[in-house]
């Protein structure tokens, strides 16, 4: 009696046989699909000890563009300050402004960033969410200076901190997307591991309180992020490569990148306490937006 083709083979021989043929076969092809995925989705070690944390490498707070295509929005080379970051009253240069000549732009946007452009050059300090102590939100998180980014890992979860103020971010493992995901600060962050040595996150479900950088280039609810951080062979670097998407605010999709070194400062208390509003004072008397307080108790 002839069986059913498997793989392009026929069997013959009695059910039993059959039966424990499909059976074998079944099991080694599991293993061999099980082995596959264990190679191709192996997790990179983004942190070794807990103190161990990742600083942003060159280009301040602002992203480099791609080998090729629409890149980021940059500073206007046409005013461009130096690194200045912070205006004091010895120093009253305006810090950079955003080159709006980027034709990924829509042109809300490009009115609205006028306006923020036209405030520096007029010396105002140019709002900045890590200074009054908002979260960044997505890409924005890949800009904080100064301060290490923490990954805590685990088997369902990807836990990445910023060091100052705990602006944290969550990325759940192997799941899709919610159906209706309720805009958020961070959104709704889902992710795999590829190549034994890189980390794809995509990002969806943010509201439009961010910005997509120090630049403030806004966007709207409908910013989807992917992210590709990819691990040195050396695990001393790191490599963020950004794709964004908002046909609400950009003309185009546009990619980025980032890149972070390990911090090899001495770290006496890794992710020690450090509140950002208690101390977030306006010490040069410029008018920065306030901190919202509540009028009368929420509780």
């Amino acid at each position: 009696m002839s069986g059913r083709p498997i793989s392009g083979f026929a069997l013959k021989g009695s059910t039993a046989t059959r039966a424990i043929f499909v059976a074998l076969f079944c099991a080694l092809s599991a293993l061999a699909t099980a082995g596959a995925y264990a190679q191709n989705t192996a997790a990179p070690n983004f942190a070794p000890s807990g103190a161990m944390g990742w600083l942003k490498a060159g280009n301040g707070d602002e992203f480099l563009p791609p080998d090729a295509g629409p890149g980021p929005v940059m500073f206007d080379e046409h005013h461009d300050f130096g690194k200045n970051i912070m205006v004091t009253p010895g120093n009253n240069r305006p810090a950079k402004i955003a080159d709006l000549a980027n034709p990924i732009l829509q042109p809300w946007a490009v009115e609205q960033m006028k306006k923020d452009n036209a405030e520096v050059l007029a010396g105002k300090v140019a709002f900045s969410a890590r200074a009054r102590c908002w979260p960044h939100g997505v890409p924005g998180f890949l800009l904080y200076p100064v301060h290490p980014i923490f990954f805590i890992q685990s088997a369902k979860e990807v836990v990445m901190t910023w060091g100052q103020d705990f602006q944290t971010r969550h990325v759940f493992l192997n799941l899709p997307h919610s159906a209706h995901p309720k805009p958020s600060w961070y959104g709704e962050s889902v992710g795999h591991y590829e190549n034994g040595d890189t980390l794809v996150v995509d990002t969806i479900g943010m509201n439009d309180k961010t910005f997509i950088d120090n630049f403030r280039t806004p966007h709207t609810d409908k910013l989807h992020v992917v992210e590709r951080f990819t691990l040195s062979k050396d695990g001393q670097q790191l490599e963020a490569k950004v794709h964004v998407e908002d046909p609400g605010a950009f003309t185009t999709p546009w990619n980025a990148v980032t890149r972070y070194r390990v911090d090899t400062r001495p770290v006496e208390v890794p992710l020690h306490e450090m509140l950002c509003a208690e101390n977030n004072d306006d010490h040069f008397h410029q008018n920065l937006v306030p901190i919202p307080q509540a009028v009368t108790p929420d509780f």
